[in-house]
């Protein structure tokens, strides 16, 4: 097992654990094998299921590799708002000629994560990772004891040291450029349009000066000139999910995958449309029409649209989807994950040559005792850009 955030893999680059069957064993075994850090998403995922997909991934690659757990939500004190929100949805349930799912105001709302927690004491992975909150003491000192490396994601100062606090090995802070669900620990809906959501740049610098801990960046990044930005400002590894959504080996579906560089999707937006939780995604019809009226109410919103947008995939209707993404996707690089990792890493050390640093010497402060020069890219690095 790992001890060090800097022992888990060669290069600071690590895949982020998308959930919905995205975050494959096949895409994690891909970038673990390149050199990356790959992760497991158990969310959505019942206990089982998430020890299927460690099992498999353990027959695809020896390397170290994550597993990132939903911490559990409060349960709603009443449901009039998810109701109204039903009715709203009445239509989308018409055209799609699919049911609304049924909501258990006060089940359903911890994702599994007792069973996660004890299959993942009984049968260690090295990292362990976690998102909408911060585990006790207790439940970290536990993975320390079987020696898993813990991590848990954060969007304010506050959060970090809460994290730190609370005996995290690491904090993966999240910036509102990312796609997909903020990791904020506390879902507050008074915060909805603020713009208080802080640049990953920003974030950096204030959590560096708050916690001692190492830091992981997530938000927005696609090339590894800003993976050496994010380490110049005191990142020592950085978290990257729109830019592996892409690859063959993402379980993302094609429509997804194809929305990325489409031009009639421009721009992304935090929405809680789909989930009843703020998530970045591509605009289309979907988040523009209901967006404005979702409740705060995660996860009961994400069953209730479960199946609209499972039929929207169906029918090839990405207007009905959610298409998470962070700001970035135009970026996007149509390339094989092993080999995304090799072209980024070139593109932080041709990075780190213009800043002046040699081969291997830290634009940060904590950069990989083992990292060289990246590995050559050959052929056309081409793709829908």
């Amino acid at each position: 097992m790992p001890t060090a955030l800097t022992d888990l893999c060669r290069y600071p680059i690590a895949q982020a654990p998308m959930a919905g069957g995205v975050a494959r064993p096949e895409l994690a075994a891909a970038v673990c094998g390149a050199g990356g850090l790959g992760f497991l998403a158990a969310g959505y995922k019942t206990a089982d299921g998430m020890y299927q997909e460690i099992k498999q991934l353990r027959g695809l690659t020896d390397r170290p590799f994550g597993v990132n757990l939903f911490m559990p939500q409060p349960s709603l004190a009443e449901n009039a708002a998810v109701e109204v929100y039903r009715e709203q949805l009445a239509g989308e349930s018409a055209w799609y000629e699919t049911p609304l799912d049924e909501i258990d105001p006060y089940g359903g709302v911890d994702d599994g994560y007792e069973a996660k927690l004890a299959i993942l004491r009984e049968d260690p992975v090295p990292v362990v990772s976690f998102h909408f909150g911060c585990p006790s003491r207790a439940v970290l000192d536990g993975f320390a004891k079987v020696g898993t490396y813990t991590i848990v994601t954060a969007t304010t100062a506050a959060e970090a040291q809460a994290a730190q606090w609370s005996g995290a090995d690491a904090v993966c802070v999240q910036g509102v450029e990312a796609g997909g669900h903020q990791g904020t620990h506390r879902d507050d809906p008074q915060a909805d349009g603020t713009g208080s959501g802080l640049g990953l740049l920003s974030l950096i610098a204030q959590v560096r000066e708050a916690v001692q801990i190492p830091i992981i960046a997530a938000g927005g990044l696609m090339r590894g000139s800003q993976i050496a930005g994010a380490l110049a400002a005191g990142a020592a590894m950085a978290q990257l999910g729109t830019a592996f959504l892409v690859t063959p080996e993402s379980g993302a579906h094609a429509l997804h995958k194809q929305a990325m560089t489409n031009p009639l999707f421009t721009r992304t937006e935090l929405t809680r449309a789909f989930s009843g939780r703020p998530a970045r995604g591509l605009v289309n019809r979907f988040l523009r029409e209901h967006g404005p009226y979702a409740p705060a109410a995660y996860p009961a919103v994400h069953h209730l649209t479960s199946g609209l947008r499972k039929a929207a995939a169906k029918t090839g209707d990405a207007q009905g989807m959610a298409l998470w993404a962070g700001q970035g996707h135009r970026l996007a690089r149509q390339l094989p994950a092993g080999q995304l990792v090799e072209v980024l890493m070139a593109e932080l050390e041709a990075a780190r040559a213009g800043l002046g640093l040699g081969a291997g010497q830290a634009a940060g402060p904590a950069a990989h005792p083992d990292q060289q020069a990246g590995p050559g890219v050959t052929g056309e690095l081409g793709g829908a850009l």
